[in-house]
């Protein structure tokens, strides 16, 4: 009889939904903050993020099914056995994380953060000019579940949106011209807007560099929800306090936490969300997080082919 252990915060109508798709299973169910290597080294099948230092690739292990898109601390060398099969939930933070990104946008473009900080201060200024989503040209760099989510929000407002992705294919719907990633500098000065919703892996670290920075518009917004590796910081600085780039808007830095002294705090031209626009703040994600577990356990235990699994030399889903 397998053994499941779910660190999910589920409520009871969770538990027998997961229940019903492996009935024959025994479940176990504790939390991240709560669950020990003992229990991690145990299951057969895992559901949620347990801590990658407990996994020491087990070889009891068949099913890690994490609860969020990224998977670059399980791809890592050592920390999954080679039979253990990895899948995350792509599919579930489109929503949350393009709606999150939308609203940075608009409130880059509108000058919102500026006057925010006034009103702490009660100070009464006008800063002039504004821009739109309407007649912007919107790069999104990684056309998964999120960047696709964005681009359609962006086209819904009458921007023209170019998508980068690293395979060929036909253009999806709400994306208007497709580019590959080698072809990253050539659409980038073209954007009013760019945003990046990129995994962390070695091939995307620090992939937003200083010529990057230099060939966008001085007047674009640069917008990033994926991983923080994946921006040179000290170059995005560089870019901000020189008037490369009009503005910058992150929830994912390089660490997490930010140092409360880091410069890019102090940035009037910059708003910073501390990782939050995925999470579980929508719960409309999390019910998609449960589905998505549910559906592959259910998968599992008729041996049918599994969603989402992912590839360890990407860190992308197959």
């Amino acid at each position: 009889m397998k053994k499941i252990l779910v660190v999910l915060p589920v409520e009871d109508r969770h538990k027998k939904f997961l229940e019903q798709a492996a009935p024959d299973a025994i479940f176990t169910y504790s939390s991240v903050s709560e669950v020990t290597e003992e229990m991690v080294q145990e299951a057969n099948v895992i559901v949620g993020n347990v801590p990658a230092k407990f996994l020491k690739a087990s070889e009891k292990l068949e099913l890690l099914q994490l609860n969020s898109a990224g998977a670059d601390a399980y791809i890592k060398e050592g920390v999954l056995h080679s039979a253990t099969i990895l899948t995350n939930a792509t599919g579930a933070y489109g929503k949350a994380v393009s709606e999150h990104l939308f609203a940075m946008a608009l409130a880059l473009q509108k000058k919102l953060h500026l006057y925010r900080d006034d009103q702490f201060e009660g100070e009464w200024n006008d800063y002039g000019q504004i821009t739109s989503l309407s007649d912007a040209t919107v790069l999104v760099i990684g056309l998964g579940d999120i960047g696709l989510a964005f681009a359609r929000l962006c086209k819904m407002l009458g921007a023209h949106t170019i998508g980068v992705k690293r395979r060929p294919s036909v253009c999806p719907e709400g994306v208007d011209e497709l580019y590959l990633t080698e072809e990253l500098l050539k659409a980038v000065p073209r954007a009013d807007l760019v945003a990046a919703v990129l995994p962390g892996t070695a091939e995307t670290y620090h992939i937003f560099d200083a010529n990057f920075f230099s060939a966008m518009k001085s007047t674009a917004i640069f917008l990033n929800a994926g991983r923080g590796g994946s921006v040179d910081q000290e170059a995005l600085l560089y870019a901000l306090e020189n008037g490369e780039i009009y503005a910058a808007g992150l929830d994912v830095t390089d660490p997490e936490p930010l140092p409360a002294d880091h410069p890019l705090w102090k940035q009037r031209n910059v708003m910073i969300t501390p990782h939050v626009s995925g999470k579980y703040h929508l719960q409309e994600t999390f019910e998609r997080i449960v589905r998505i577990a549910a559906e592959n356990l259910e998968h599992y235990v008729k041996q049918e082919p599994l969603r989402n699994v992912v590839d360890f030399s990407t860190g992308y889903k197959k």
